[in-house]
């Protein structure tokens, strides 16, 4: 019996104590119906508080209530015993079969274990990253990359239309910076001030050369706009090629260029001046941003005529609106922490609420310690190299592994290391030896499908790790909700550890010449169950679970 259908009977009694009027509630007011694992197991295998939640909705007091409920399930198929505990507690103690069935189903639910309905009708558009196409990705960049991506599968697992996207900043002053400094380092001269440096503008430049042999034969304000359309093409391109390496996809590349050229930005500045929210001073156009939390008033539209990035910010928004998304996930870097106010403004000033159609979180710094700055641009650790120096496995597990808001300061030798003091080696070194097991298994002739008696299953160890099995769908939705990854890889590390000293107690071969019998076939279940819940774990987080190490 799965957690959820135990909640489903607990709920089911429920019900039929308000049909035969014992219960004086509605179905409406009993709604959904939660367990969880008790802190100390001896208290059994499941507790609920269900009947502290609804005793006064339903004019009696909790234990009594409780009392009434551990009657009805003391009667049900797979229930050992129900009792009651302090004022209103209900622990539950499944019978032996009744737990260990869990292995059977999780096996033959496979990939789709743990994915649950708890985000379902939720539309999302999520954005991350976002670097500007100016440089190549670097280490802040890699820490939303990892989170991003993470959190798409999760709120995807939990239900969620989720599309994640990545906002090219490609219009402005910057990116005629950028093109005058490729333009100049293809004509092997110093780059402007305020300029881009670096090896890598270098190399831009001989591709876009490669390209445009034409080049510095154009007239110069042509020569510009073609190393800067070329370069930045170029730039972009290698910027998806190093997120598809490190298994990061975007549905939608939003290009800010587009919003100027489309009239976007002009169509946002009157939709939000319809709302009543812009007013003219100075010669400028403003947003009344301040009515919404604000520290000050927004300029749309400069005095001379041109619009600022928070015009565009804005278009942006009302554009996700557009496209059908209520709900808008916006994945911030530590510097961007005051922009929170200013978009949750937008949404106030677009007409949404911005407690719930607009989410931003905002992630901290991270270093990385042992690591050489790239030789390409000179002052920054870029993602690439972290992937051939340390791997994407041990990148991507480490910073989904910590909350976003926490500074980071990583060892890179010790996230190189194979041992077991290493978080990702000794999770996926767990899935290689459950795949091991198995394989050692099919080698003496235990196959699950010759037999399988949930009864065998009923030791402490067991007990343990069925209890972190069937906790996977709740950890799941639970992580989805809280945006927080990290739950997910802290997760796998318990269980981890829970199948490690199964491992240690456990035979699922027999020894010797002795005859393979149920209990063998059984434990494979459980065995089998667990690599694949760590292996969904994994995929959620991004991480390859290995079938050897």
């Amino acid at each position: 019996m799965t957690p959820t259908e135990l909640a489903a009977l607990i709920r089911s009694c429920l019900l039929d104590a308000v049909a035969d009027g014992t219960l004086a509630l509605s179905a409406e007011e009993i709604g959904e119906v939660k367990v969880e694992r008790p802190r100390q197991r001896e208290h059994g295998d499941w507790a609920t508080n269900v009947a502290m939640q609804l005793a006064k909705k339903a004019g009696t007091n909790p234990r009594a209530l409780a009392e009434m409920l551990a009657e009805r399930l003391g009667g049900a198929a797979g229930v050992a015993e129900a009792s009651v505990a302090g004022p209103g507690f209900l622990n539950i103690r499944l019978e032996a079969g009744a737990a260990g069935e869990l292995a059977r189903s999780i096996v033959e639910t496979g990939e789709a274990y743990g994915r649950n309905e708890a985000l379902a009708g939720h539309a999302v558009n999520l954005e991350f990253v976002s670097a500007n196409p100016t440089g190549p990705l670097h280490i802040g960049h890699t820490r939303w990359a990892a989170l991003g991506d993470a959190l798409v599968r999760l709120l995807r697992a939990s239900g969620a239309d989720v599309t994640p996207e990545y906002y090219i900043n490609d219009a402005g002053a910057q990116m005629d910076k950028f093109g005058a400094s490729v333009l100049a380092r293809a004509a092997g001269t110093e780059v402007p001030e305020g300029g881009y440096r670096g090896e890598y503008v270098t190399q831009l430049a001989r591709k876009v050369l490669a390209q445009r042999p034409d080049l510095l034969e154009l007239p110069e304000d042509e020569a510009v706009a073609v190393a800067r359309e070329t370069g930045y093409r170029l730039q972009l391109g290698e910027i998806q090629e190093v997120l598809a390496e490190f298994e990061v996809h975007f549905d939608v590349y939003f290009s800010e260029r587009e919003l100027h050229g489309s009239g976007a930005v002009e169509t946002a500045v009157a939709r939000l001046r319809e709302q009543g929210h812009v007013y003219d001073a100075d010669g400028a156009v403003w947003l009344r941003t301040t009515d919404f939390g604000d520290d000050k008033d927004r300029v749309l539209i400069r005095a001379d005529g041109t619009p600022t990035y928070f015009a565009a910010d804005a278009a942006y928004y009302l554009s996700k609106k557009d496209r059908g998304f209520p709900e808008k996930i916006y994945l911030l870097g530590a510097d961007h922490h005051g922009y929170v106010n200013r978009l949750k403004a937008i949404a106030a000033c677009a007409g949404d609420d911005p407690e719930v159609n607009i989410e931003v979180l905002i992630g901290q710094l991270v270093s990385v310690a042992g690591a050489r700055l790239s030789k390409r641009a000179g002052n920054i650790i870029e993602l690439s190299d972290l992937i051939e120096w340390i791997g994407t496995d041990p990148v991507r597990y480490t910073l989904a592994r910590f909350p976003a808001d926490s500074p980071l300061s990583l060892d890179g030798e010790k996230l190189r290391e194979k041992n077991m003091d290493n978080p990702v080696y000794y999770v996926q070194y767990a899935h290689a030896r459950i795949r091991n097991v198995s394989r050692n298994a099919e080698q003496h002739g235990v196959r699950r499908e010759d037999a399988f008696d949930p009864t065998l299953i009923g030791s402490e160890a067991d007990s343990v790790l069925l209890g972190h099995l069937a906790g996977f769908p709740e950890l799941v939705a639970r992580a989805a909700r809280l945006r927080e990854p990290h739950r997910v890889a802290r997760y796998l590390e318990d269980l981890a550890a829970a199948y490690h000293r199964w491992y240690d107690q456990s035979r699922v071969s027999p020894r010797g010449e002795d005859p393979v019998e149920d209990v063998h076939r059984t434990r494979l279940w459980l065995n089998d169950a667990t690599g694949q819940v760590i292996a969904n774990g994994l995929r959620l987080l991004g991480v390859s679970a290995p079938e050897r190490m």
